[in-house]
């Protein structure tokens, strides 16, 4: 006669563990990283002056992965390059 209320506080335990999913936020505030759509535009290559010497900085967007509901990751890479200064 245990085993029965047993089961049952058991089965009560398991049906409220299961309601409790966690619905993903995807709110971003990170101008280095986006979730979901397509692979954003990377900006043209621009020069800046830092005094005696200048650098090319670009910026190119790759895929990290996925989120647990099949949603790609995107993230930014921002490349420097010391070029001589025109």
């Amino acid at each position: 006669m245990l085993l029965r209320p047993v089961f049952l506080l058991g089965l009560l335990a398991l049906s409220g563990c299961a309601s409790n999913t966690i619905v993903p936020n995807y709110q971003n505030s990170n101008p280095n990283l986006q979730v979901g759509g397509e692979q954003p535009p990377g900006s043209a290559p621009t020069v800046e002056n830092a005094g005696s010497f200048c650098v090319q900085v670009s910026e190119v967007w790759h895929s990290e992965g996925k989120t647990p509901d099949g949603q790609k990751l995107w993230s930014k890479d921002t490349l420097r390059k010391v070029v001589p200064c025109l």
